[in-house]
């Protein structure tokens, strides 16, 4: 699970710095085209990288409280998004926005219940 929350973070970072650049593949472009198309990915991208990395945390350090793992990953993440999302301010093709800002938090917090769901049912391997 570790790896795959690695890579996951690699490709979002990707897709920031290709967004950054202004270089969005044609795909990606078409969720700005969506009605909230924006907003559902800033909500699933995040929240799948905070499932991960939840998942991740909570096979790595079984004796921890998964809560605890989950709150602290789950700030540490949220202060790393809005540095990204304040950044956006700084680039020519991007604009800050806090209804993207929002839609991510709301991600971390739905993802990361739902990585407390996984592991207190032992659905996670």
């Amino acid at each position: 699970m570790k790896w795959l929350a690695i890579l996951f973070a690699f490709l979002l970072l990707l897709i920031i710095v290709l967004a950054d650049m202004g270089a969005l593949p044609h795909f990606l472009q078409v969720w700005n085209d969506l009605p909230y198309g924006d907003k559902a990915g800033h909500f699933i991208l995040y929240g799948i990288l905070t499932l991960l990395v939840d998942l991740a945390l909570f096979g790595a350090r079984p004796n921890q409280s998964r809560k605890w793992l989950a709150i602290t990953s789950g700030l540490i993440l949220a202060l790393l998004i809005g540095l990204e999302e304040f950044s956006q301010r700084y680039f020519a093709d991007r604009t800050f926005s806090l209804k993207d800002l929002a839609a991510s938090y709301l991600g971390v917090i739905f993802f990361s219940w739902l990585a407390l769901r996984i592991a207190r049912l032992g659905l996670q391997r």
